[in-house]
């Protein structure tokens, strides 16, 4: 059984590493992967600051909002910095980075 998922699927754009380490995709977040991780760590805080006012656990589920949105948040900012590299995204600026 082939467990490669990348045979299912062909890249669109130009591919820069087939598989890139955890280094390299984290290393290549764009100001934009950036951007959404902390919106979607700050939109989770907001939401369990205010799902814990009614039984009046504001702090502990704000706190547990926020890690599962910074975890969220991260996983998010790595598939597509991951996709970049692998060329499934759109990846000109990559491309352009990496032939230097």
């Amino acid at each position: 059984m082939n467990t490669d998922i990348t045979a299912s699927a062909k890249p669109e754009y130009p591919v820069i590493d087939r598989n890139p380490p955890f280094t390299k995709t984290v290393a290549n977040f764009s100001a934009l992967d950036y951007l959404r991780l902390t919106t979607i760590t700050g939109v989770s805080v907001t939401v369990g600051y205010l799902s814990g006012i009614k039984p009046n656990i504001r702090g502990p589920s704000m706190v547990t909002g926020g890690l599962i949105g910074l975890m969220g948040g991260f996983m998010y900012a790595y598939q597509n910095s991951a996709g970049r590299l692998m060329g499934f995204f759109p990846n000109e600026q990559e491309v352009a980075r990496y032939k230097k």
